[in-house]
Parts: structure tokens; sequence; C-alpha cells
């Protein structure tokens, strides 16, 4: 197949787009920026409609990633990228003939706020989601599935915690507040939660491009994680640990966490940067969000093929290459006898 990816110039796109062309398909990304990838590009803004019918041009199947991914931005900012975003890439796509469209969405569209222990994937709900991204990212994927049709195959694939070498929205945030002494736990980092590997999420992308046509898997939402489940205080610990830093070891109470976050969160909307702290990362940091993972792997006949043990060693391999243009990163080697298995979230 062709198979046209937007938003490739990001990690998990930038996976996925390899993982489809060593599949034998023909890749064509679309995203704003040069992607570096070897593959046929196209460059510009997800709502160029000119640009999009000309990326367009015989695909068969689309990957859709580009999305505004943030903690800060205004709702109208969201909505014009993440709503109407994907509005113009699935019309433009039936227009083309496309015939498989797969929405990479986001376990958030259907967190409420509740812990979620070995759940499935929820229907998505804008009226619950919580924040900007979530609420827009939940109103996009019931677009998405809602021209689900013969002919149009659409599958909404929710990736968790996607994280690895070079991972710039996980990965570098922790590592980014470590270094300058910020990074702590709320309530211990009890909390378990999913993460994926890269290789994974993106490998399960690939799956639900090849069988989006199934009866099985066309019109449905799956989450995907490496299905073992960590509490905060291993994840971040093995993390911190893989760039040869100490890991946290500060506590802070939820509700003290979140009341900061949302006083943070008010005196941040005049600012230009990230917040240290929010309401709503409080929250995610203080809750159980890990899920059943065996409908997701009977229904797209996949699994995962790198372990949390393995991520985690590869994580540290490529800390200890980078590590001489990492200021503040020392590598010690491994400090733990009990790398983490697993991956989700």
């Amino acid at each position: 197949m062709r198979v046209l990816v937007t938003g490739a110039s990001g990690l998990l796109g930038a996976a996925t787009a390899h993982g489809i062309a060593n599949r034998g398909h023909q890749v064509v990304v679309f995203q704003r920026r040069a992607s570096g990838l070897p593959f046929d590009e196209v460059r510009g803004d997800i709502l160029d409609v000119d640009a999009l019918t000309h990326a367009l041009v015989g695909a068969e199947a689309v990957v859709h990633l580009a999305a505004k991914v943030s903690i800060t931005g205004t709702m109208a900012d969201f909505e014009r990228v993440n709503v109407e975003g994907t509005r113009l890439v699935l019309q433009g796509a039936r227009a083309a003939g496309v015939k498989r469209f797969v929405y990479v969405s986001s376990p958030s569209v259907a967190h409420t706020g509740a812990p979620i222990v070995g759940a499935g994937a929820a229907t998505a709900s804008p009226q619950e989601a919580r924040g900007p991204y979530a609420i827009t990212k939940a109103q996009a994927e019931l677009l998405a599935l809602g021209e689900d049709r013969p002919g149009f195959s659409v599958v909404a694939i929710r990736p968790h915690l996607v994280w690895g070498p070079g991972d710039e929205q996980l990965i570098g945030r922790i590592i980014t507040r470590a270094r300058a002494g910020r990074l702590f736990l709320i309530d211990h980092g009890h909390a378990l939660i999913d993460t994926t590997y890269i290789d994974n999420a993106a490998s399960a992308l690939v799956a639900a491009v090849e069988r989006a046509a199934e009866p099985s898997v066309h019109g449905r939402a799956f989450v995907v994680t490496n299905g073992q489940p960590r509490t905060v205080a291993e994840l971040l610990t093995q993390i911190t640990r893989a760039a040869g830093l100490p890991g946290p070891t500060r506590s802070v109470p939820f509700a003290a966490a979140y009341g900061a976050g949302r006083v943070v969160e008010r005196i941040w909307r005049v600012r230009e940067s990230e917040p240290p702290l929010t309401g709503f990362l409080a929250e995610q940091l203080a809750t159980a969000h890990w899920f059943d993972q065996r409908e997701t792997r009977l229904a797209l006949a996949w699994a995962p093929a790198v372990s949390l043990s393995e991520g985690f060693a590869r994580l540290s391999r490529w800390y200890q290459l980078q590590g001489c243009d990492l200021p503040g990163v020392i590598w010690a080697g491994p400090t733990s006898s009990h790398p983490m298995p697993g991956s989700a979230h």
C-alpha cells in the first residue's frame, strides 16, 4: 500500500513510518518541517488543504498522528489543530479514495480522574475528559470513528505514555526536572501505571494499518501498552538512573500538589513557557491507570516485542553514548539489580 503518515517529524511518527516501510509498503510523510526521513515528503500545515490534497494523491491508507500535544495553550488552539485538522484529513482522505484510516488517539480521552485498573478502551468522552488536549482528542476520535463505513475503515489507537531514546515529551521533561532538582513524587509514587516503549507503539500502529479492514478492528478504539504496569516511583527511578542521575526521593501529598498545580496554571496563563506543575499532571502522577491488553492483542494480532527491562537497557546505552553532550549527566552505569521488565501508558 501507499501510506501517508502525518506528524512524521515526531518520535512516534518517524518510528511508525520506518515500521510501515519495513513491511514493504510505500510511505509518504507530511509535517510542517523537514523530517529527515528517507521517504517521499510533503511539507505543510495540517490546515493547508492544498498541501494535504497533494500529500494524499495515490494514498490507500493514512496514519494520522499530527496533533497539538502540550499541557498549555488555549482551547481554540487545541481545537484548530486536533479537531479541525482531523476533520480536514478525514475529508481529504475520503475524497482521495483512501480505504484505511488509523487515528492516533490517547487514553486520556476516556479518563475522568478516577483510577483505571485493568480496563479496556472505554468510549471517548469530551464531556468528562480533563483539559484541552484530552477534550479535543476525544472530540477528534469520535469524529474519526463516526466516519467508519464500507470502503473506508477507521480505527483509533490509543498508545499510553510512549517513551524511548531521544523522546522529549516524557523522558526529556523528566530528565530536565531531575537535573534541576525539581523531580518529586506524589503520595510516594505508589500509583500503578502503564507505559509503552516506542518500538511497540509503532508496531501496533503498523498492525492497525494492515488489519484496519477486519470486522473485529474497524470502527473501534484500542488502548496500546507494554502490558507491564509499574509504580510511578519505579518508572521515574529507572528513567533517571538510565541518564546517570539519582532517582526522586522527595514526596508531596496529592492535595498539596494538586492545589499548587491549579495555582500555577492560573499564573502561567500569561507566560509562554511550560508550567512546572499543573492540576492535571498532579492527578496523573497520583492516580492508577493501567489497562487490560488482551482484546487489543487479539484484534490486532500484535504483541509488544520490547520489554520494559530491554527498553530501559536501550535508554541507558543511548545516554551513555550521548553523555558527553549532556550537561550535568555523569554516566555511572546501571545501579539497579532489578530492572523493570515491561511498559505501558
